[in-house]
């Protein structure tokens, strides 16, 4: 996989997003090269040029035409560009090809992403991931990315025969290495799942945000949990998820959870590494999809989201609670406000603007409407036991109490985990729902 070497001067880069033809109604092509250029623009590349490329054909060879590779070309000569990104997948030939052609690196849009996740992962189960997503990056790419892996070592006398190629050699070391991280991705997943089953015992609810990279998840994050993590307009400027007590209307508290940010075509290789971390949304009991409202291409970025969504099984379509907070209203202007206040309402989103705090109290009203949205249950206490009236205030919304002959009826929602827990520490003291 090509590399990009961040101690020497700014790399000057040359961003090419191809078209093959294709028409979205939720995302131009100048878009899609906006986006491109602020990946590149997250590794701190010098954007020399940008451009738009359409084509006919995919060159099994150099991806695109002769006529744009001469033309890139030149542009690398008269420019003195270090590095091109093409803004989508090319195959291992391809890159080797474009590179001789270009006399530059060229990375696409999979080895960008790659890269910034390599920056930007702090903990060691991001290095982890990160570390599988590449390899499994390269593995792909292992047959004539370098020169040196045709050369061959001999094997012993004459009979030994040719022995074993460099690159069967390199092959097997690097699936070596990936079952090792995969083993120990394993081990962080059992971690991980002990960690739940610990919270389990102490059930708050898990609020899980989500969002495309650049939504400001962290920075909402930050604004309700009065949390310090890292915020930065740039995309994916945090990877490691973030665990911090919520603080719910009433006194309850909850746990909100900070996860990456997803991106169109987010690469295969990285769903699958940091399956790990997104289990944290699968086990959430509210999913808040964080959208930058003042972007022309938000309904573009729900699509993108939506899709991950599903591929994880917590969809639309899987029962779960899912609340779309429209961030960035500070930079909506203020004639679209009105019309984008009632368009909320109508589709149950809650506007906000995480950088002001505007919004924070709704929002934080509406997590609490919908982590309450359980049936009210009546409890029966002992008139002596405080501990179980001040577990139900903790852990679930007392609705109201009063004394009767032999203790104390006690009104409160309880979401299924609190619940069960409940009726282990005090089995027969739920006396049904409260509208029988």
């Amino acid at each position: 996989m090509t590399s990009i070497d961040h101690r020497a001067r700014p790399q000057r880069a040359l961003v090419v997003h191809p078209t093959r033809g294709e028409r979205s109604a939720s995302r131009t092509p100048s878009e899609r090269l906006a986006e491109a250029v602020g990946l590149a623009e997250a590794l701190d590349l010098e954007i020399a040029h940008a451009s738009v490329a359409p084509l006919r054909n995919v060159s099994p060879a150099t991806f695109f035409g002769s006529g744009r590779v001469d033309e890139i070309a030149e542009l690398c000569k008269t420019l003195g560009i270090d590095l091109v990104v093409v803004d989508d997948a090319l195959g291992p030939v391809q890159q080797r090809n474009l590179e001789r052609a270009w006399s530059v690196k060229v990375i696409d849009r999979t080895g960008l992403i790659l890269e910034i996740f390599a920056r930007r992962a702090r903990t060691a189960e991001g290095r982890l991931q990160v570390e599988l997503a590449r390899l499994e990056y390269e593995r792909s790419r292992l047959v004539r990315t370098w020169t040196h892996l045709e050369r061959q070592r001999g094997g012993f006398g004459f009979l030994g025969g040719p022995g074993e190629t460099q690159i069967e050699a390199d092959r097997r070391l690097l699936v070596e290495r990936i079952m090792k991280l995969k083993a120990d991705l394993a081990d962080v997943r059992r971690t991980r799942e002990l960690q739940r089953r610990g919270r389990k015992r102490v059930p708050y609810p898990i609020v899980a945000l989500v969002g495309y990279t650049n939504a400001g998840k962290s920075t909402l994050f930050n604004r309700l949990t009065s949390a310090e993590v890292f915020a930065k307009s740039m995309l994916f400027a945090t990877l490691d998820p973030t665990l911090r007590r919520l603080r719910l209307p009433g006194g309850r508290d909850g746990i909100l959870s900070d996860t990456v940010g997803f991106i169109s075509d987010l690469p295969h290789e990285l769903v699958e590494a940091f399956r790990a971390t997104l289990d944290e949304v699968r086990e959430a009991d509210l999913i808040l999809h964080v959208r930058d409202i003042a972007s022309g291409d938000s309904e573009a970025q729900r699509l993108d989201v939506a899709t991950v969504l599903d591929e994880l099984g917590v969809g639309e379509g899987s029962g779960r609670r899912v609340l779309e907070v429209w961030n960035k209203l500070d930079l909506v202007p203020q004639e679209r406000r009105d019309e984008l206040k009632a368009d909320a309402r109508r589709r149950g989103a809650v506007l906000v603007s995480a950088q002001t705090g505007e919004g924070r109290e709704a929002l934080l009203a509406r997590i609490g409407e919908l982590l309450d949205a359980y049936p009210e249950r009546i409890f029966h206490l002992d008139p002596e036991d405080g501990e179980a009236l001040a577990w139900l205030y903790r852990h679930g919304r007392v609705v109201e109490r009063h004394e009767t002959e032999d203790g104390l009826a006690v009104t409160a929602r309880l979401d299924p985990q609190a619940l069960g827990r409940f009726e282990q520490m005090r089995p027969g003291h739920v006396w049904g729902l409260a509208a029988e």
